[in-house]
């Protein structure tokens, strides 16, 4: 008995120093920033933009019509300085803790991003499940400006496209800040992000304001397109559709896409890709490395639009051999791409080599970047076709 209660009196005491929260934030005190964008001045300042959201306008009760973001800009010597020094204009302290997506310029992003991004990768008040996309011929402060339609708050129009456009198309792809710094510190693979690019028809004083959403044809649009390359954390180059979409396959980002094919007998036929996974092997003959790719792919047929019976398997035998045909020709001819033009790896080859031979790789990491130029890589497709939908043969095959 004197047991429980002395056990009960310190329960009691420890209740005493456990109440109340010391770093208490309250939320008329903060900036919810979802975006920020960094640039690099004529002056060799940081210039960073930040989107925060204005409450009074996002509330479902409220809402006098205004703009439902604010963006707040400052420059300094450091990412952290130039953040501060926001608070010469903004009555709440930027609180980037929410943020969604961050966009850096291209001419930063070719002179380096190591250093712009310690201070996020260091902050303990950000999370490191961001999205990070480059500009491409333009600014990230130009990006954050662009009102958006069917998103009210710009930066969750960003966030959401890029995720859908990523699993539905595969040409492009979301990366997170730890995937970035994890690859510009890896000796055996190089960083990869998405691009991104407004596109503005007519005055861009219109674009650029309200009126940009009240009207049915934005003319001021944001798109992600293609992915750039780099070498550690500097950028070096872009890739096309076709070697974007080589580079997720590769590396297992694919969720699905749509691929169009010849028919044997002329026309086009679509196929949606449901499944797809990549084995990448490395190993060292003799002193040198050699790569091998084996794909295993599920499509369904999606549209055609050519006289052809699926109800004879022979007929899918042959829309399988053309696309095993196009997706090994379309890889192979990508890679040898990025080795003649990019020169890096960011397919994760040396990380191959490194798994099956840590003893040669202590050797070929040197001297890695001239090893993959020269690198054979081989590729091996396994591929069906499970479905053709829901009609069977089209109704094409009746139109004459």
């Amino acid at each position: 008995m004197k047991l429980k209660i002395s056990m009960l009196i310190m329960l009691i005491v420890f209740l005493l120093f456990t109440t109340g929260c010391w770093n208490r934030r309250e939320l008329n005190d903060l900036a919810i920033t979802l975006a920020i964008g960094l640039d690099r001045t004529k002056d060799g300042k940081y210039l960073v933009t930040a989107q925060v959201v204005n409450p009074g306008e996002v509330s479902a009760d409220k809402g006098s019509g205004g703009s439902p973001v604010i963006i707040y800009q400052a420059t300094g010597q450091t990412v952290f300085e130039a953040m501060r020094k926001m608070t010469i204009e903004s009555p709440r302290k930027i609180y980037p803790s929410h943020l969604r997506i961050l966009v850096i310029g291209e001419p930063l992003a070719k002179e380096g991003i190591g250093k712009s991004l310690d201070l996020l990768s260091r902050d303990w008040e950000l999370r490191s499940d961001f999205y990070i996309a480059v500009t491409r011929g333009m600014k990230a402060e130009d990006i954050l400006k662009v009102p958006t339609g069917l998103e009210k708050i710009p930066a969750n129009n960003l966030f959401d496209t890029l995720e859908v456009s990523s699993k539905a198309l595969s040409s492009t792809s979301h990366v997170r800040l730890d995937e970035l710094i994890a690859d510009m510190v890896s000796d055996g693979k190089q960083p990869v992000l998405t691009g991104i690019y407004t596109e503005i028809k007519g005055d861009e004083e219109t674009s650029l304001s309200k009126k940009n959403v009240e009207m049915i044809d934005s003319p001021a649009r944001i798109y992600f397109n293609d992915l750039a390359v780099f070498n550690k954390d500097k950028l070096v180059g872009w890739l096309d559709d076709k070697q974007s979409r080589t580079y997720n396959a590769v590396t297992n980002k694919v969720k699905s896409t749509v691929v169009n094919i010849s028919c044997p007998k002329g026309g086009k036929a679509a196929l949606q890709l449901m499944r797809s996974k990549a084995k990448v092997k490395g190993k060292v003959k003799k002193g040198k490395p050699e790569v091998t790719i084996k794909f295993r792919r599920e499509y369904n047929v999606g549209e055609v639009e050519c006289h052809i019976d699926l109800t004879k398997p022979e007929n899918i035998s042959k829309l399988e051999k053309i696309e095993v045909q196009r997706f090994t020709t379309m890889v192979e001819q990508s890679i040898k791409k990025v080795q003649e033009e990019s020169k890096v790896d960011i397919f994760g080859f040396g990380d191959a080599i490194h798994r099956s031979d840590p003893k040669a790789w202590k050797k070929l990491k040197k001297d890695w970047s001239k090893e993959f130029q020269d690198l054979p890589v081989n590729v091996k497709v396994d591929l069906q076709i499970r479905r053709v939908g829901t009609v069977g043969n089209s109704f094409i095959d009746k139109i004459k």
